[in-house]
């Protein structure tokens, strides 16, 4: 084995082997040992994986077969790796990631009676991710993509004494069991039309199977390929939490911080869209496809952002902010704008990250409070965590020179010029979704860390950690806290105007990603972009910018000028508000037709099948005509000589008479 395939193998293998360590002798080797083997593996993955970009950057790409798994046939099944310009990008932005959860883990687990099984399940969850973005073949993504859901459902339901943790770990799983049906259904037809799940087979083979047809619903005919990637898609729209199957994310908040900051920024809920654009030489044969992308993505944006701005839990608002950003990304995958997704989805990672971590910061800092209106005057208090969250939150509403200006203005802009069917309506969505985004999180900034201080309420309560700090107010988190914040701030600021020229711009993804000269715009165009710098000072006249200000004017107004406004106009918009703070009825749905109903149905069932036909019927029923023909033979059985005699006489008669006229 060459040294090409050692290091990829350890790539994946090194987090694996630490949460096995920690796993299985965390008992053992106690808490610190824990910790320190974890980070250490991370760490080398980290690094591993920063010298395999380094080496794609330079030119380099490996398509590599580790071993025959099994063979079918002419059909083989691999494990293997896929190392380009896309793989490298996600290796690199999960492994860093975790490695920051990871450290950041060591201040906010500290007290968790679970801490070294917390370390060894996010240690396999980036083993498992490792596998998806590495994968060569469809065998091997599916693998990684069912091994971070379930790893996942037991991060979620980490606290299993909870009970609303236990209802989110299962909803999450459930939801995401639907989106993985359409998965390996989609699976199941490139094997069927293909032959095989090589990656490359599959591409080359694609413009080919465009061309054949499917009869599905009511003898209509279907574009095998359109059905292929809808139905990829659907898997997409699970892991990414798409509408209408986002439903679990925002529930998940109630894992522990860690797990919301490296489940939601920038591994899990990204898959899908790493999938998609993994599997752009087939969506871009797919008109149809592309719509049904497009459109589910700006639902996704709008809609779900305007559910941020009701919540009142912090980890919530961000956890919607999240939800809306996939839609950002989504959309720009149905407007075959592949690189600019997946630019989105790193700057979004490192922000994100910073957010959800900055949030567990405050909420260590607040004595384990999660509500914004026990808060506010929180900046004095913990200056470090303001001034990261400050930046993370100016970075999400995609202010001019941070990250996510970048790459959100990219996406707008790409979105304005496309041409496929719905674009017009992304393009309300994605521009709406940046007032939204402007509002919702700077009113959290403002309700944590401006205004007066609503902590010291009256009949406050004090906590077991309040009683023991001897004060109930907010205090700075340790360094071991901090640090992965100020390292994820660092990008947040500068990783945008640093990579938008090489991923956008020059020949980063080249060979990687495929898109059709049909779905090409000017904006594709390196003459459209004159630099960061002159694209920075130009976001200023555009109007998104004016919109992010409008949010946060109107965020400052309501929430720190005039906060009865905000009440008033809650009262003035009371349906509205009823409906934002039920989820637009998505979970009263489901909870109505499929849970309830899946019980009707099983009632139906157990009512018609086991008590009827199985219990009355065959068991029962069978019982009772033996009683029946019993008491009937029983009535015969009279004990009488006489009687005996003559049954044997008519009897006998009877035979001889078949007997007779037989023979006659």
């Amino acid at each position: 084995m060459n040294m090409t395939k050692i290091l990829l193998i350890a790539i994946p293998i090194a987090p694996f082997l630490g949460g096995c360590i920690s796993g299985i002798f965390g008992n053992m080797i106690g808490r610190k040992a824990s910790h320190r083997i974890t980070i250490l593996f991370v760490l080398i993955s980290t690094i591993l994986s920063g010298l395999v970009m380094s080496s794609v950057i330079e030119g380099e790409s490996h398509n590599i077969s580790i071993y025959l798994w099994s063979l079918s046939g002419d059909i083989s099944f691999e494990i293997g790796f896929l190392v380009d310009s896309l793989s490298s990008t996600m290796m690199l932005v999960v492994s860093f990631v975790s490695l920051m959860v990871h450290i950041y883990t060591i201040g906010y687990m500290a007290e968790d009676p679970g801490y070294q099984r917390f370390f060894c399940y996010i240690s396999l969850f980036t083993f498992a991710m490792l596998v998806l973005v590495m994968s060569n073949n469809f065998l091997q993504l599916f693998f990684g993509w069912e091994a971070v859901g379930v790893i996942s459902y037991l991060l979620i339901g980490f606290w299993h004494n909870k009970p609303s943790a236990i209802d989110a770990n299962l909803k999450a799983f459930l939801v995401n069991r639907v989106g993985d049906l359409g998965f390996l259904l989609g699976i199941g037809l490139i094997l069927a039309y293909c032959g095989t799940l090589d990656f490359k087979g599959v591409f080359e083979m694609a413009p080919e199977i465009s061309n054949q047809n499917l009869v599905l619903l009511n003898n209509l005919e279907w574009s095998v390929l359109t059905v292929i990637c809808l139905l990829l898609f659907v898997g997409a729209m699970g892991k990414s939490a798409q509408v209408p199957l986002h439903v679990w994310l925002p529930d998940s908040m109630e894992g522990p911080t860690p797990i919301s900051a490296l489940i939601h920024a920038a591994t899990m809920v990204t898959a899908g869209i790493f999938m998609v654009a993994r599997m752009s030489p087939l969506f871009e044969l797919s008109e149809a496809a592309l719509s049904f992308v497009i459109i589910i993505g700006a639902i996704t944006a709008l809609f779900t952002g305007l559910l941020g701005i009701v919540q009142n839990d912090i980890k919530r608002v961000v956890a919607y902010s999240t939800l809306s950003q996939l839609g950002y990304m989504t959309v720009a995958l149905g407007a075959s704008a592949y690189s600019i997704a997946i630019f989105h989805l790193v700057t979004h990672a490192f922000f994100k990250a910073l957010l959800f971590l900055a949030a567990g910061s405050v909420i260590i800092g607040m004595h384990h409070k999660q509500d914004m209106n026990s808060m506010g005057g929180v900046r004095k208090y913990m200056p470090v965590t303001w001034a990261t969250t400050l930046i993370g939150s100016l970075a999400l509403i995609g202010f001019p020179f941070f990250s996510g200006f970048y790459s959100k203005e990219s996406i707008i802009e790409h979105v304005y010029r496309s041409e496929i069917l719905g674009s017009n309506f992304a393009y309300f969505s994605v521009l709406v979704g940046v007032f939204i985004t402007s509002l919702y999180t700077f009113r959290m900034y403002f309700l944590v860390f401006e205004g007066k201080e609503r902590f010291g309420a009256k009949k406050h309560i004090p906590s077991s950690a309040e009683l023991q700090n001897g004060s109930k107010k907010p205090h700075e988190s340790s360094m071991v806290v901090l640090l992965p914040l100020i390292l994820l701030a660092i990008p947040s600021i500068f990783l945008g105007a640093v990579l938008i020229e090489p991923m956008l711009y020059g020949d980063f993804f080249e060979d990687v990603i495929f898109v059709s000269p049909a779905h090409q715009n000017t904006f594709n165009s390196p003459n459209a972009f004159g630099g960061w710098y002159e694209m920075g000072v130009h976001g200023f006249m555009t109007l998104p910018f004016l919109l992010a200000i409008s949010g946060i004017v109107v965020a400052w107004v309501f929430y720190i000028k005039f906060p009865r406004l905000a009440v008033i106009f809650k009262k003035i918009t009371h349906p509205i508000v009823i409906l934002l703070e039920e989820k637009y009825y998505f979970d009263r749905f489901n909870s109505w037709f499929f849970v309830k109903g899946a019980k009707k149905l099983g009632l139906g069932f157990w009512k018609i099948g086991d008590v009827f036909l199985i219990d009355n019927l065959l068991v029962n029923g069978v019982a009772r005509s033996a009683r029946f023909f019993a008491l009937i033979l029983r009535k015969i059985q009279t004990g009488m000589i006489y009687h005996y005699a003559l049954m044997m006489v008519l009897g006998l008669t009877m035979l001889l008479s078949i007997w007779v006229f037989g023979v006659v």
